[in-house]
């Protein structure tokens, strides 16, 4: 999420070019890239359970987001590969963080 995030804030190229081929404003660039870095000092900061568990909660709806915009505007499947990849590491983290705080 760190590196996406930067990638989105600085606006480089190729991530400008599919968000415009999916149809959104680029100002969105800027927007998602700093609510990722934001999330990942939220999970990654000590306590605060419920601010991590939003942070998690808005990975997963970015990346499935990302994932239906790319179905939705037909991209082929190398488009889904970063957003599959980023939405189950984000879920193994919060199952694997859920388990260790449920002890």
């Amino acid at each position: 999420m760190i590196s996406t995030g930067i990638v989105q804030i600085i606006k480089l190229k190729e991530e400008a070019d599919v968000m415009t081929r999916l149809g959104y404003p680029l100002y969105f660039l800027t927007i998602i890239g700093i609510w990722k870095l934001l999330g990942v000092a939220a999970v990654l900061i000590p306590r605060f359970a419920l601010l991590k568990e939003w942070a998690y909660a808005g990975f997963f709806f970015v990346m499935s987001g990302a994932i239906f915009s790319h179905f939705a505007v037909g991209d082929n499947g190398k488009e889904f590969f970063g957003p599959v990849l980023l939405l189950i590491l984000t879920v193994i983290s919060w199952y694997f963080r859920a388990s260790r705080t449920a002890k």
